[in-house]
């Protein structure tokens, strides 16, 4: 499937979860309609406690971003905006890169960039600042 979190990210696995679920409609690899994975082949195949993805899932439909039907599974919901990389994504690929730009003339590495990127966002997340 598309989901791969990363557990050294410092970022709880049911966030990045999320995050990549959002990411997969906004760019169309997920439409709405189209029905996710279930919990435990999810959990089975991330190698991961079921109870995470459960967590993910619930979270994500309390957001509106999909919908749970006792015994048919959790599906993206028709309210879902597949946005395809919209004038938001490419203006802020484009502060992102003109970062990555000033941080690298600084003497930063990519891996350097990398943390402190995620750091970050790991810190937004934790005070309520992240934004859907």
């Amino acid at each position: 499937m598309l989901f791969r979190p990363n557990p050294s990210l410092g970022v709880p696995i049911y966030l990045q979860l999320m995050e990549q679920v959002k990411h997969a409609i906004e760019t169309g690899a997920l439409r709405p309609g189209e029905q996710l994975p279930g919990i435990r082949p999810l959990a089975e195949e991330l190698v991961m406690n079921p109870n995470t993805v459960a967590k993910a899932y619930r979270e994500l439909e309390h957001e509106g971003v999909i919908e749970l039907r006792q015994g048919a599974g959790a599906f993206v919901s028709g309210n879902a905006r597949p946005k395809k990389l919209t004038e938001r994504l490419r203006a802020g690929q484009a502060i992102v890169a003109a970062a990555v730009e000033k941080l690298q003339a600084r003497g930063l590495s990519h891996e350097e960039i990398r943390r402190l990127f995620e750091a970050e966002l790991a810190s937004l997340s934790r005070i309520g600042g992240q934004d859907d």
